[in-house]
């Protein structure tokens, strides 16, 4: 029997049940949905939901999956590919976590040649980046710390700055000239990309002389000696990146899968092919995804709500992926850009997910738990729409219709 035949039935019960009454009036539709066993009550909620106005004149690809019991609770529109804005940043972090695992390091480091004779380096130092996006005043402090603690107050030489861990494209394929983009460079302090002169500042706020220093971009030669490396873990990068959707984060936690997968310098197609590979793993190889950045800033990207279901699934599945990728999404009402939403509701401190949001679509896509005590999964994509608030809406209302006893 489906689900349609079952409503009909229940239906004619509850009328059965309302004409012996003594008070036939206070019969509410609702009372099908409360006679309704799960997970057909689910459904009936998400299929009332689905007469939004808002679809009258826009669509929506959404799937829910019942983690507990291994099944698809509901989907419509599913298979559409579709933009998935920055819900593109929970396939970076699915497939960054299974690729370079939980204790990977973003490293900056300093490196030196040549001697140094009467307090003075006769060399060069290089600043080799590895796109840590979180490369901070502090760890530059510590930079000019490592040479002032070799007893060094004058510099006859080069700095040079060692960028070749990706390649020159300061900007992703498919980005909006007039959005304010990051720049992509793997040595930056923060997003400032004028690394050098920023140590060089700092080389002398603190006393260091620079004798006819140069300026210079290069690759690090194999008889540079180490002198400081500073770092952050994929905990911190995963952090900013998911709670306040950081493109830049995003974009440094895509070039790490550009490296691993053996090229250098790394470009976006080399990370996009580690992306593939596990979509490939989880089942949906033969779909025509296209994966244009790590941060879902792209217009050129085109996901499934299958897909992302399919990589929360596989997550949720995998320890070692789940317990660092759950902490890093916002929580409903409670922090990042979910802080705000869905208060009040059974949603609330209950639904983690990750938004998203470019012009004409809204996006989200995380877990929840049921009422009954299933662990669900749910990939949302509005697209379409000419103001993101709408999709926002239809969102909330689906997660608390999921939460809702």
């Amino acid at each position: 029997m489906n689900r349609l035949k079952i409503l009909f039935l229940l239906i004619a019960v509850s009328v059965s049940m309302m004409a012996q009454t003594e008070e036939p009036d206070t019969f509410s539709i609702d009372s099908v949905e409360v006679a309704l066993p799960w997970p057909l009550n689910i459904q009936y909620r998400l299929d009332s939901l689905m007469c939004d106005k808002m679809l009258e004149t826009s669509m929506v690809g959404m799937i829910v999956y019942d983690l507990t019991a291994d099944s698809v609770l509901y989907k419509v529109n599913e298979r559409q590919t579709l933009r998935p804005a920055s819900t593109m940043k929970l396939v970076t972090a699915i497939s960054a976590l299974d690729r370079l695992g939980g204790s990977y390091q973003f490293r900056t480091q300093l490196y030196y040649t040549g001697t140094v004779e009467d307090h003075t380096l006769n060399g060069d130092l290089y600043c080799v980046g590895g796109f840590d996006p979180a490369f901070n005043i502090d760890d530059m402090k510590a930079f000019v710390e490592s040479i002032l603690r070799m007893g060094v107050d004058t510099i006859r030489g080069r700095i040079v700055a060692d960028t070749s861990m990706k390649d020159a494209d300061l900007l992703g394929e498919g980005w909006c000239w007039d959005d304010d983009n990051p720049k992509l460079s793997p040595l930056s302090l923060g997003r400032d990309i004028a690394f050098l002169d920023r140590f060089v500042h700092e080389l002398s706020e603190n006393g260091i002389v620079l004798d006819n220093i140069r300026l210079s971009d290069g690759n690090l030669p194999n008889d540079a000696y180490i002198l400081c490396s500073r770092f952050h873990s994929i905990d911190q990068i995963l952090q900013r990146m998911m709670k306040n959707s950081d493109n830049f984060y995003a974009e440094a936690m895509f070039y790490q899968l550009g490296v691993a997968s053996g090229h250098r310098p790394a470009r976006a197609k080399d990370a996009a092919s580690v992306v593939k590979q596990l979509i490939q793993k989880v089942g949906n190889g033969k779909n025509p995804y296209r994966i244009a950045d790590g941060s879902g800033l792209s217009l050129y990207n085109y996901v499934t709500p299958e897909l992302e279901m399919r990589l929360l699934r596989y997550a949720y599945h995998n320890s070692n992926i789940y317990m660092h990728l759950l902490p890093s999404l916002p929580v409903a009402g409670c922090d990042g850009t979910l802080k705000t939403r869905m208060k009040g509701t059974f949603a609330e401190e209950n639904v983690r997910a990750k938004t998203g949001t470019v012009t004409g679509v809204s996006a989200l896509a995380g877990y929840c738990t049921s009422a009954n005590g299933h662990q669900l999964c749910f990939s949302i994509i509005n697209q379409g729409i000419m103001s993101p608030d709408p999709g926002r809406h239809f969102q909330n209302r689906v997660c608390d219709a999921l939460c809702a006893p």
